[in-house]
C-alpha cells in the first residue's frame, strides 16, 4: 500500500497550505485506489481512498471519439454477423420459422387464427365505416397488411389491422377536407397510409423511436379516454336514426345529438342496445372464465350473425344496413392526390405516434410473456412497411390492436403463423361471404365499435394517479378535457406540451438533499429522511441528484447559499465554530456535467473563496471528472479536495475545523501577512486530544478530559 503524507491547513488561510509527498505524483494519481495515510498536523493521520484523476489525454478522451466507436463497432458487429444472422435482419419471420414445432404450435395457432379472423371481419368493417368509409376498405385493410407484417414484423403475437383509435384520427382529419360521400375523401386516405408507413419505416432505419417516449402514459390514457367517449358518441347516429355532425368535439356532437332528438327511431335503438348488451355480457364471461375465453372473440360475429338473420326474416324499412359490398381481393393501385400531403402532415405524425405507443408497447409486453427479444425499431419497420405495401391494395392507416393481440395470446399463439391464418380467413370472406354482408344492421357494427372502445376508458388509470402522484393526475385530466373540448390534435399537443413543461421544471430544479451521517456508522444520507442523521458544525454536505446543466446551474447555486446560510444548529456536532467552513458535494448521482456547469462551478468557487470557504467535490463518475480536468476546474480547486467517499472528506475538513477553535485569533495572522509563522504553529501542534473525541460530536470543549463509551469515531488515533 502506497502511502502519502500530506499537511493540511484550513482553507480559510489561503496560500498557508505546505503539501508534501513521498513522491511527485498528484495526490490521487496513484496505479491502484489502495487507502493512502494522510498527515495532518502533527503525527495524527487519517486512511482515506485515493481518487484516480483519468487522464485528459488517454485514448478514446478526444471529443470525437465518440462516433468513431459507434462506426467501428458497428462494422465490426457486421463482419461478425454469419449468413443466418443476415436473414433474420430482413425477415424477421426466419427466426420463428427456422424453429418451429409442428407437433406443439400448428394446432394452438390454427386455433388463434382462426378466433382472431372471425374477429376481425366485422371488427374491420365497423372501424371502416367509423373512419367515414365504405366497410370494403376495412376489409381490405385486415386483408394485405397482416401478410406483409408477418414477414418483416418481430411479434408472432400482434394481431394488426384497422383499430377504433387510428379510424377516428382518420374521419376527423379527412372530414375536415372533403366530405365523406366524395371520391377525393378514399383516395385521401389510401395516401395517409403511405404517408405513415414512409414515417415509420423512417423512424424505424433512424432509430428515432426514442422520440415518442416524451409522451408520457398519462397523456396517452387521457387521450384515449377522451377518444373512447368522442367514438361512442360519434357511433350513436347508428342507434338513435338519424344522422348527427361530424366533430372530434364533445361539445357539437352533444348538441347535434339533442337537437335532432324529434327524429328518435325506436327498432334501431332497441337493436343496437341488445347487440351491445350481448357482446358486453360475452365479453365478461371471456374474461372472467377461462372455459369461456372463446366468447370473447366470439362477440362480434355473433352480433353480425343475429342482427343479419334478424332483418333476413323480418325486413324492418327503419333499420340502415351496410349495402351492396364489391367481392373479389383488392387490385393494385398507386395512391393518388399527393397535392394534400402537407395538410395530411400533422395526422400523419399523430397516427404514427399513436402506432409506437400502442403497437410497440403491445408487442413488447406479450414478446415479455412468451419468452423472446423484440426490436422496437424492426417493430416500427414492420409496421411502417405493411402501411406503405397495403396502400398499393387500397387500405388507410393500420397499426396493432390491443383487443385483437390480447384475445391472440389468450387462444395460444405461439408464432406469425396465426397471423397468415387471420389473412387467410379475410381473404375468403373477400372472395366468397361479401354478399351476405349486404344484410347487415348499421347498428350492429356500431354495437362492435362501442364495446371495443368501452375498454379505452381508463378511470382505473385516473384513480391510481390521483392516488400516487397528483401531478400525473393533473396531466391526465388536461389531456382528457382538452382533447373532448378543442379536438384531438389539440388535446395531444396540449398534453405532449404540459407533459414536457413538468418534465423542465423538474429538471430544472433538480432534487439537493443536505447529508447527515447515520449514527454508528461512515454512511451519509438526506437529513430530512433519516432526522436522526446528524451534520458537523462549519460543514455542509450536499448531494445534487441531477445531471448539471444550463438549465439548473441558476438554481442549484441559489440552494446551495441558502445552505450555506441555514445553520441547523440542533443538529451541529463537533467544533464550535459560528459559520460554514467547508461545502462537500456529494456528486454521485451526477451523470453528465456541460460548459455552463462546469463555468458556474467555477463561479461558485471564487465565491466561496471570497468567503475563506473551501469547496470539496465527492465520488464524481469518470466522465464527470475528465469535463472538470479538461476545463481546468480540477486544478482550480486542487486535486487535494477530490474525494472518493464523502467519509474521506469529512475527515480532512473535520480536522480543519478543529484547527480553527485551537486557532481563533489565525485570522489576525492572515491579516498581518504571517503564514509562515502560522504555519509552524501548525506544525508544532501536538497530539494532545484524542480524535473520537472530535469525531463523535461531542460538544464540550476539547480540552475536556471525560470520555463518552458511545462515541462513533470517524477513524482510530492510530492508523
Amino acid at each position: 500500500m502506497s502511502k502519502m503524507d500530506r499537511t493540511y491547513a484550513s482553507p480559510s488561510f489561503q496560500n498557508l497550505t505546505a503539501i508534501t509527498t513521498n513522491s511527485s505524483d498528484h495526490f490521487g494519481s496513484s496505479s491502484s485506489p489502495s487507502p493512502t495515510s494522510i498527515s495532518t498536523g502533527g503525527s495524527r493521520s487519517v486512511k482515506i481512498i485515493p481518487l484516480e484523476h483519468p487522464s485528459t489525454s488517454a485514448p478514446g478522451s478526444g471529443s470525437g471519439s465518440g462516433s468513431g466507436s459507434v462506426v467501428a463497432k458497428w462494422k465490426a458487429r457486421m463482419k461478425r454477423m454469419t449468413w443466418k444472422e443476415w436473414i433474420e435482419l430482413f425477415f424477421p419471420c426466419y427466426r420463428w420459422m427456422s424453429t418451429y414445432k409442428v407437433r406443439e404450435y400448428l394446432q394452438p395457432d390454427l386455433m388463434a387464427g382462426i378466433t382472431v379472423g372471425v374477429m376481425l371481419v366485422p371488427q374491420s368493417m365497423s372501424y371502416a365505416k367509423l373512419a367515414g368509409l365504405q366497410p370494403i376498405y376495412g376489409l381490405y385493410s385486415g386483408f394485405i397488411p397482416i401478410f406483409v407484417y408477418t414477414i418483416f414484423g418481430s411479434s408472432r403475437q400482434l394481431a394488426i389491422g384497422p383499430v377504433a383509435l387510428t379510424s377516428l384520427l382518420v374521419s376527423n382529419v379527412l372530414s375536415s377536407i372533403v366530405e365523406p360521400s366524395d371520391k377525393l375523401y378514399t383516395e385521401l386516405a389510401i395516401l395517409l397510409a403511405l404517408m405513415v408507413g414512409i414515417l415509420e419505416c423512417t423512424m424505424a432505419l433512424l432509430r428515432l423511436g426514442w422520440l415518442i417516449r416524451f409522451i408520457s402514459h398519462s397523456v396517452i390514457s387521457g387521450f384515449t379516454t377522451a377518444s373512447a367517449f368522442v367514438i361512442a358518441l360519434s357511433e350513436a347516429k347508428y342507434f338513435l336514426g338519424y344522422e348527427i355532425e361530424r366533430s372530434s368535439k364533445i361539445i357539437p356532437l352533444v348538441k347535434s345529438i339533442i337537437s335532432g332528438a324529434h327524429k328518435f327511431s325506436w327498432p334501431p335503438f332497441v337493436m343496437g342496445s341488445l347487440m351491445l348488451a350481448i357482446l358486453l355480457t360475452m365479453k365478461h364471461l371471456g374474461k372472467t372464465r377461462k372455459y369461456l375465453r372463446f366468447m370473447r372473440a366470439a362477440g362480434p360475429l355473433t352480433a353480425v350473425v343475429l342482427g343479419t338473420a334478424f332483418v333476413k326474416i323480418y325486413h324492418p324499412p327503419s333499420i340502415s344496413l351496410v349495402g351492396d359490398i364489391p367481392q373479389g381481393l383488392p387490385k393494385f393501385s398507386v395512391p393518388k392526390q399527393f397535392g394534400h400531403i402537407k395538410s395530411l402532415v400533422p395526422t400523419t405524425a399523430l397516427i404514427t405516434g399513436v402506432a409506437i405507443l400502442e403497437s410497440v408497447g403491445i408487442a413488447k409486453a406479450l414478446a415479455a410473456k412468451n419468452g423472446y427479444e423484440l426490436d422496437s425499431n424492426q417493430e416500427l419497420f414492420g409496421l411502417g412497411l405493411a402501411n406503405i405495401c397495403g396502400s398499393f391494395f387500397s387500405i388507410y392507416p393500420t397499426t396493432g390492436s390491443f383487443s385483437r393481440s390480447a384475445v391472440n395470446h389468450e387462444s395460444g399463439a405461439k408464432t406469425g403463423l396465426s397471423g397468415l391464418v387471420m389473412g387467410i380467413i379475410m381473404g375468403c370472406a373477400l372472395l366468397f361471404l361479401t354478399p351476405v354482408f349486404e344484410y347487415i344492421p348499421q347498428c350492429a357494427l356500431a354495437a362492435i365499435v362501442i364495446s371495443a372502445v368501452i375498454g379505452l376508458v381508463d378511470y382505473d388509470e385516473a384513480k391510481f394517479l390521483w392516488r400516487v402522484d397528483k401531478k400525473d393526475f393533473l396531466l391526465w385530466t388536461i389531456t382528457c378535457m382538452t382533447t373532448l373540448l378543442l379536438g384531438i390534435e389539440i388535446g395531444v399537443l396540449v398534453g405532449v406540451g404540459v407533459s414536457l413543461a413538468f418534465v423542465i421544471h423538474e429538471s430544472a430544479n433538480p432534487h439537493i438533499a443536505v447529508l447527515g451521517r447515520l449514527p454508528g456508522t461512515t454512511i451519509y444520507r438526506n437529513t430530512q429522511q433519516y432526522p436522526e442523521a446528524y451534520t458537523y458544525n462549519g460543514i455542509v454536505i450536499v448531494r445534487i441528484d441531477a445531471p448539471i446543466y444550463f438549465a439548473n446551474t441558476s438554481y442549484i447555486k441559489d440552494k446551495l447559499r441558502e445552505y450555506e446560510i441555514e445553520k441547523e444548529e440542533s443538529k451541529g456536532r463537533g467544533p464550535e465554530v459560528s459559520r460554514i467552513y467547508f461545502v462537500i458535494l456529494e456528486m454521485a448521482p451526477v451523470t453528465y456535467i456541460d460548459s455552463s456547469a462546469v463555468q458556474a462551478l467555477k463561479e461558485l468557487h471564487q465565491e466561496y473563496k471570497s468567503r475563506d470557504i473551501q469547496l470539496a467535490i465527492s465520488n464524481p463518475n469518470r466522465d464527470v471528472l475528465l469535463t472538470l480536468a479538461k476545463a481546468g476546474v480540477v486544478d482550480l480547486i486542487g486535486k487535494e479536495w477530490y474525494f472518493v467517499r464523502v467519509h474521506d472528506a469529512v475527515q480532512i475538513c473535520l480536522q480543519h475545523v478543529q484547527r480553527l477553535t485551537e486557532f481563533p485569533k489565525a485570522q489576525d495572522f492572515l491579516a498581518e501577512n504571517k503564514p509562515s509563522l502560522f504555519q509552524r504553529l501548525l506544525n508544532q501542534r501536538k497530539d494532545e486530544f484524542f480524535q473520537p473525541e472530535l469525531e463523535s460530536g461531542v460538544r464540550e470543549s476539547l480540552l475536556s478530559k471525560d470520555t463518552n463509551p458511545q462515541l462513533e469515531p470517524l477513524m482510530s488515533k492510530k492508523t
